[in-house]
């Protein structure tokens, strides 16, 4: 019995790791108020890399895109104008964080689109695959703030969601 009970309390961090990555209806395996995933590298198409932890005390949105991905082509106009140009020197970071694509279609992807955020280089969508489930689609942001706690999710596009996001950033960066 004591066999039985012990692995049970060995087995208690599998289950609840289990139940954390069960995607929710939008196909994240995080939530508004969880910390963010553990540290990870995010190398940049300028060359540059930079992580989670470097980033710390700044407000962080990873923005989840690909090349392919025409929603994700019409919110980066806006993404540019109204978080990027308006917070960039204020304390705020986006990083679009590219979905398993090469670094020339990456750089090529950036420069058609004419933003000056930088983008991530997300091979195998391992950065992805620590906030949504690796089967569910870009485009989606997510907005951490300076303690390193989600505050916002976004799904897609929506006008709506979106000056809800530019709320919580407006707050954050207050």
């Amino acid at each position: 019995m004591k066999k039985i009970v012990i692995s049970l309390f060995c087995l208690l961090p599998l289950l609840a790791t289990a139940q954390q990555s069960k995607p929710d209806e939008r196909g994240y395996i995080v939530k508004v108020g969880d910390k963010a995933p553990d540290d990870f590298k995010l190398v940049l198409h300028t060359g540059e890399t930079t992580s989670l932890s470097k980033l710390k005390g700044k407000v962080v949105v990873l923005q989840f895109t690909a090349s392919w991905c025409v929603v994700c082509r019409e919110e980066m106009p806006h993404l540019e104008q109204q978080v990027w140009q308006a917070y960039k020197n204020k304390g705020l970071m986006l990083i679009g964080v590219d979905r398993d694509e090469p670094l020339k279609v990456v750089q090529k992807f950036a420069k058609d689109m004419k933003i000056s955020y930088p983008l991530a280089l997300d091979p195998g969508a391992a950065i992805f695959g620590r906030f949504a489930d690796k089967k569910s689609g870009v485009t989606r942001n997510v907005v951490i703030d300076q303690q390193g706690k989600i505050v916002y999710l976004t799904r897609l596009y929506d006008e709506q969601e979106f000056k809800g996001m530019l709320a919580a950033i407006d707050k954050l960066m207050k």
